[in-house]
């Protein structure tokens, strides 16, 4: 379990020194085992710009009986972001996904944010 954390740590580190000399609004992604998390970060003064989560009330709404599983409400939580961040005025930004690999929940997520007009 800890050669698996220490793993993504160093993924994640990779990916966020390529984005910061990109200078470029960066989508972070986390994952836990019950929920999953999307921010959208300056990159002048690290500010949150954008959040969306499977906790937010706007998104419990939309989750209801009929959803089958994570990848699902991962697909409402990447249309929740994109649309903030269509809101905020930011079209493009650079995907982080900490170190997660690009697969299952976090494709999903990625995915439903490129349907949405956000473009990465």
């Amino acid at each position: 379990m800890v050669a698996k954390l220490i793993k993504r740590k160093r993924r994640s580190r990779k990916t966020r020194s390529k984005i910061r000399e990109l200078e470029q609004y960066r989508l972070s992604v986390h994952r836990s085992s019950r929920h999953i998390y999307a921010q959208i970060i300056a990159p002048e003064d690290n500010a949150v710009v954008a959040s969306s989560s499977s906790l937010d009330p706007d998104v419990r709404k939309l989750i209801n009986d009929k959803t089958k599983g994570k990848k699902e409400i991962a697909k409402i939580v990447g249309e929740s972001i994109a649309k903030k961040a269509k809101k905020a005025k930011i079209e493009k930004v650079a995907f982080d996904r900490s170190g997660f690999l690009y697969h299952g929940r976090i494709k999903a997520l990625a995915d439903a944010a490129r349907e949405q007009g956000l473009s990465f």
